[in-house]
């Protein structure tokens, strides 16, 4: 990312510039057109905590306009917190518990796309910084978990994922002697992107940090900080992570 882009995503959270509404509306909205920008607010007032039956009809409905590509049944909790909606696509029957946020800023990044079949816990946050996120099919993310990508992120499909997990890719700061202060930094160092394998099932509070990339049908104990990779068929645990032991390669689904 050169530095003009990161200077550009910088300032979309800088309160010294422009008017309260236009901060508001960039940190939102980025450059979606004020007509959408407008009835986002429109739907979202009305909407997005009303209970029951109606609620959930109305912003399935009404939310739809909204985002670059968004599937059939589509299940929107109460106070889901959308940004830049035009950078998000969702698969056929995602669900997005209550107090959830995908927020996918960013400057010139695809954003964050959800596949099909997707659960997201409640109070689960899905944040890019001009990053991208990728999450596949029929994956299952618990509560309180915290998804944070400024490079490329991949979860791979029919992943389980416990509560209160924290992923990043990217997200590095420069602490050499004639670097910036930190606050004044835009936290984009990485050391490449971070990917979750089909079939993982990771356990509550699970920490993993940037590039340490998860193989294909791995378990990671609950509490564990992995720290670098981790090759497929693999039980890991502790702080930081190491082997525990090696699984059985899953067989084939029938006629794969």
């Amino acid at each position: 990312m050169s530095a003009e882009q990161m200077l550009k995503v910088k300032n979309v959270s800088d309160t010294s510039h422009g008017s309260p509404f236009a901060r508001y509306r960039e940190l939102y909205y980025g450059d979606m057109s004020p007509a959408k920008a407008l009835y986002g607010e429109l739907v979202t007032l009305l909407f997005s905590g009303t209970a029951g039956a109606l609620g959930l009809a109305a912003r399935g409905l009404l939310y739809r306009p909204l985002f670059a590509e968004i599937g059939k049944g589509v299940v929107f909790g109460r106070n889901v917190t959308i940004r830049h909606p035009h950078r998000i696509r969702l698969g056929r029957g995602v669900i997005l518990d209550d107090n959830t946020v995908v927020d996918a800023k960013g400057v010139d990044n695809r954003g964050i796309t959800i596949g099909e079949g997707v659960y997201v816990g409640r109070n689960t946050i899905l944040y890019t910084k001009n990053g991208n996120l990728a999450i596949g099919d029929h994956v299952n993310i618990s509560s309180n978990c915290q998804f944070v990508s400024s490079n490329d992120m991949t979860v791979g499909p029919w992943t389980v994922i416990g509560a209160y997990t924290y992923l990043l890719s990217g997200g590095g700061y420069d602490h050499g002697p004639a670097a910036a202060r930190f606050s004044e930094q835009n936290g984009y160092l990485t050391h490449g992107p971070l990917t979750i394998g089909a079939n993982c099932w990771l356990g509550a509070g699970v920490v993993i940090l940037d590039a340490a990339s998860v193989g294909e049908h791995c378990v990671v104990a609950a509490g564990a900080v992995v720290t670098k990779p981790v090759p497929p068929n693999t039980i890991v645990g502790g702080v930081p992570a190491q082997p525990i032991r090696t699984l059985e390669p899953r067989a084939p689904a029938p006629g794969a």
